[in-house]
């Protein structure tokens, strides 16, 4: 929970969104679920379809926002962009990962914006 009452994480997202859209991406859908995983933001930069982790923190004690995407929560995003593209039958379309990291440790939020952050897990290659 943020200091006003705002949960850390949706407080993030929404800025995120923000920051997003002034880079010029559209958002596509929010909070996509699937029983394999769940993918923040997914959206449009250009031509390729971008799944969107977002990690906040308040300070660095343990660790960066950039360095939390661990391998587990990789595979876990890995596997909810396939069921994403599948269902939709976008099987040629380009895409990648990035995160948006959002430190909220200074008086103003900083954010950074990490493209191809990682690559598809590789279990999941065919």
């Amino acid at each position: 929970m943020s200091r006003d009452g705002i949960p850390l994480g949706f407080k993030g997202e929404e800025l995120a969104v923000e920051f997003l859209e002034s880079k010029g991406y559209k958002i596509i859908n929010r909070n996509y679920k699937t029983r394999l995983g769940e993918i923040d933001i997914i959206a449009q930069d250009a031509d390729v379809l971008c799944f969107i982790e977002v990690k906040t923190r308040t300070s660095s004690r343990f660790g960066s926002a950039r360095e939390a995407v661990s391998a587990t929560k990789q595979k876990q995003i890995s596997k909810a962009a396939l069921s994403f593209i599948k269902d939709r039958n976008i099987l040629n379309k380009k895409c990648r990962f990035d995160v948006v990291s959002i430190d909220f440790s200074c008086a103003r939020a900083k954010l950074e914006l990490i493209k191809n952050a990682f690559e598809l897990y590789s279990k999941f290659l065919y």
